[in-house]
């Protein structure tokens, strides 16, 4: 049981320290409302669990063995990345009568949300890697099967509750007011914290 504490301990960790999945989850909720928050926050929960599976049964593991799959996915992620820093800077850029004016036409579908949180969780190396980490620390050389359902189950949950748990927090009324009020610079850094994100990933060393 210790041990399965640890990685869930070290998951927390992980899937709640600030970076650019939980930075893009909070500037939805706080521009676009619960719901869109919401649904961005299910595309991370499903890329997060879809890489814990594929770490469980050893794909994860062999998709490490083949650099060239690896440099792909780096780059496609870090281009992603600044794309969405691209996006971040427009909008931070847009004057206010421009951003009321759109407003209505620039409320982005729930299943568009949805695919932009999968891709962005998808196209990120490092979850690869996190995941095989968690999942070599809570597997010994005897585990079984159960052991592995356990550890993917608690973490599907901690999933659930980190991301969505973001998406509420941000889309309270004094975090809309606040962004509304402070909606360039917010925008404006989450630009920054995109750009560094995705420069950073495509001059990592996988």
């Amino acid at each position: 049981m210790q041990h399965l504490l640890l990685v869930w301990a070290a998951y927390i960790v992980a899937a709640g320290s600030p970076g650019p999945s939980t930075m893009r989850i909070m500037g939805v909720a706080m521009r676009q409302g619960r719901q869109a928050g919401l649904a961005m926050s299910a595309g991370v929960v499903t890329g997060s669990i879809f890489w814990g599976l594929m770490a469980a049964t050893g794909i994860s593991a062999l998709l490490t063995q083949c650099a060239h799959a690896l440099i792909l996915l780096k780059i496609f992620g870090g281009l992603y990345l600044i794309y969405l820093a691209v996006k971040a800077g427009k909008a931070a850029l847009t004057p206010e009568r421009a951003v009321a004016s759109g407003a209505k036409n620039g409320q982005s579908r729930h299943w568009d949300l949805y695919r932009r949180g999968l891709l962005m969780h998808l196209s990120n190396p490092k979850s690869i890697l996190a995941w095989i980490a968690l999942v070599t620390l809570g597997l010994g050389p005897n585990a079984s099967w159960q052991t592995v359902a356990i550890i993917l189950a608690g973490c599907a949950v901690l999933s659930v509750s980190i991301f969505c748990g973001y998406a509420i927090v941000f889309s309270t009324a004094p975090m809309v007011r606040f962004y509304s009020k402070a909606r360039r610079s917010i925008e404006g850094t989450l630009a920054i914290i995109f750009a560094y994100a995705g420069v950073r990933l495509l001059f990592a060393r996988i």
